[in-house]
């Protein structure tokens, strides 16, 4: 993918400091890293006056897992689209550090788009041949991708072959393939029965554990993002925007303990009145 790239080094205003741990009074304090992406008050409006998004404002770091939480018609998608590169704001601004911009990022869309007519190994080989990389120079990285997602001895199926989770996962094979700076996840398990959708949240998580990718996953479930995220951002609709951030504390790897733990109980409860207060909230001009 291709788009326009901009670099800088200012934190947003309202950017939070390291959350570091002092262990004893001459402990330095541990600060989080520097962003990597950053949406300076973006909007964007379509044709017949319709906005999508009014000022969205956020800061992107190394090793986030960050969900864009929201009803249908809050900007979610868009805001993704506009990441990647494949449309351009209104106004403000989308800015990069050290000018990785769209040629670093994996996508991965609510269907699995794969190509019917190809095996699992070319639809994965896809983002190399798009960049001229033959497949026998490019095999051995899409099948370590495949074995990451559990799919070792699937390469030469056909999607016919597969289940929809199956589909999925060769989806976030090629999205992880490349070893992308920041991977972009549209509502990817939204079509999922729910087993397979909490089957695939915890593999996200230990390939994330496993690839230190940074992630920023859209999503309509309130549960699905806290069991995610160390970050949510509560989107309102009409205009889209963000009316919250929530921090998820947990540290990682996550599992069923945490889906029952008190303080997922909590963060859940809390986001959850958040998002109901955006829906609430009266229509801006």
């Amino acid at each position: 993918m291709t788009g326009e790239t901009r670099s800088g080094a200012h934190n947003l205003p309202g950017a939070r400091p390291g959350d570091g741990n002092l262990q004893g009074t001459d402990a330095p304090q541990m600060t989080e890293p520097d962003p990597i992406l950053r949406l300076r008050q973006v909007d964007k409006t379509f044709a017949g006056n319709v906005v999508a998004l009014r000022g969205m404002s956020m800061e992107v770091r190394q090793g986030d897992f960050i969900s864009l939480l929201g009803p249908s018609g809050c900007g979610k998608s868009t805001a993704l689209r506009l990441i990647a590169g494949l449309m351009r704001p209104t106004h403000g601004r989308i800015e990069w550090d050290g000018g990785a911009g769209t040629d670093d990022l994996g996508v991965v869309f609510q269907e699995p788009t794969l190509m019917p007519w190809a095996t699992v190994e070319k639809n994965v080989w896809l983002p190399f041949r798009l960049r001229g990389q033959p497949l026998s120079r490019t095999r051995d990285r899409i099948r370590e991708a495949l074995g990451l997602v559990g799919l070792d001895g699937f390469a030469e199926r056909y999607p016919r072959e597969l289940s929809g989770g199956m589909k999925m996962r060769v989806s976030i094979a090629r999205a992880l393939v490349t070893n992308a700076r920041l991977i972009l996840m549209d509502e990817p398990f939204a079509a999922l029965d729910e087993i397979t959708r909490q089957k695939l949240n915890d593999d996200l998580l230990n390939l994330k554990a496993q690839t230190g990718a940074t992630v920023i996953f859209v999503t309509h479930s309130v549960f699905e993002s806290v069991f995610l995220s160390n970050r949510i951002l509560v989107m309102a609709p009409r205009p889209g925007r963000v009316i919250d951030e929530i921090a998820v504390p947990e540290p990682y790897p996550r599992g069923m303990d945490w889906r029952t733990a008190p303080a997922y109980g909590e963060i859940t409860r809390r986001t959850s009145e958040t998002l109901h207060a955006g829906l609430a909230q009266p229509e801006e001009p």
